[in-house]
């Protein structure tokens, strides 16, 4: 998970920008059975949800981590299958003072790997969160496959983390390659939030194709946005990997690195959930635009790549076409493209289109001519 949550303002280059007022949007629809609510305003279906109703935690949705590692960040809990019940519709993860297998400290992390695996959509979690100093609850996500590698290349989301020396204050953050705690440039937000530990709040992302925007009850105080005009010293995924499945994490962490010093006189402490649902787009009801057609095609400054403006359409485009002497050449998920499979010292005529969630598409653009290193 995490990090010494050092909040960046520098590198609004890349994606650290205030709230967009109009935030873009995503992707396909599989129902499923079990969501209480099954649609929301503006086109949204739930796809995933659970809402603890049950007598026990559902493992069909649910893993269970154990272990006693403190996630990379010194953190002192060992973390089991007791700590974590269903207790009047909710689910309670309890933070305990005791010693267990060489910890001073017991918790629960739970996450949907494999069970819930997730590109794009809207995620809503209502929770209360404990008090007191050393308490580290999060509601956060990491990658299922790490297509682009291990931490951080192939990304982390942090939708939410609260420590409870701090009271009143909660962070968005995410990681990558380009933007990690490690080298002190991570990009994150911090929001006030004074009824956090005395009442359920809903902490929520919308996340898009080159976008992603935290929520808190609703209101937006974090968006990460990639821009390919200020990111060109790394491919796209270094700075903004989150084109791939993500998997949920809830858990409650003690001390740390950024949980800090424990006041052992607040024990126990629960982290309540009382629910977690997952929407995605119904596009074929929603989507009535093709995408705008692609603007300033550019050579990058990267070794034999290319980059442009994102194209803008109604729900969001999933991807762009790549041609090379007009041929379809490959596809890519955000607005730049680094070319392998050319003849060194030849010139290319390219372009590029644009294409939504529907495969409706904008016009080819205009050629450029490029010559492979």
């Amino acid at each position: 998970m995490k990090k010494l949550l050092i909040l960046i303002l520098l590198m609004f280059v890349i994606v650290g920008c205030e709230p967009s007022e109009d935030p873009i949007d995503v992707d396909p629809l599989v129902p499923v059975e079990d969501c209480n609510e099954a649609t929301l305003e503006g086109g949204w279906v739930c796809i995933w949800a659970d809402e603890f109703e049950g007598d026990s935690i559902d493992e069909d949705k649910w893993n269970f981590e154990v272990n006693g590692y403190g996630g990379g960040n010194n953190e002192l809990q060992y973390y089991t299958r007791e700590n974590a019940e269903i207790v009047d519709g909710k689910l309670v993860i309890t933070a305990k003072q005791e010693s267990y297998l060489g910890k001073d400290y017991t918790s629960s992390r739970l996450t949907t790997k494999y069970k819930g695996d997730f590109t794009y959509g809207r995620i809503i979690v209502s929770a209360k969160l404990p008090s007191g100093a050393g308490t580290w609850p999060a509601i956060w996500m990491m990658p299922t496959m790490s297509v682009y590698g291990g931490w951080p290349n192939s990304g982390e989301i942090d939708i939410m983390e609260y420590v409870g020396r701090d009271p009143g204050n909660l962070f968005s953050t995410i990681h990558t390659a380009k933007f990690n705690h490690s080298l002190g440039t991570q990009i994150g937000f911090d929001t006030d939030a004074p009824t956090a530990e005395t009442e359920f709040n809903e902490y929520e992302i919308i996340w898009n194709p080159g976008e992603i925007v935290t929520y808190m009850n609703g209101e937006p105080f974090a968006t990460f946005r990639y821009t390919a005009a200020f990111n060109q010293d790394v491919p796209y995924h270094a700075a903004f990997p989150f084109d791939q499945d993500f998997f949920l994490i809830l858990n409650l962490a003690i001390g740390g690195n950024l949980g800090g010093a424990v006041d052992n006189s607040i024990f126990p402490q629960a982290f309540e959930i009382d629910y977690v649902r997952v929407y995605k787009y119904d596009y074929a009801t929603i989507d009535k635009e093709a995408p705008s057609n692609i603007e300033d095609l550019s050579i990058s400054p990267l070794q034999n790549a290319i980059y442009w403006d994102a194209a803008e359409d109604d729900y969001g485009v999933e991807k762009y076409a790549i041609y090379v002497d007009g041929e379809l050449y490959d596809h890519a998920n955000l607005n730049q493209y680094i070319f392998d499979r050319l003849e060194s010292g030849r010139s290319y005529q390219i372009q590029v289109q644009a294409i939504d969630f529907l495969g409706r598409t904008s016009e080819i653009s205009q050629v450029l001519s490029f010559t492979y290193v």
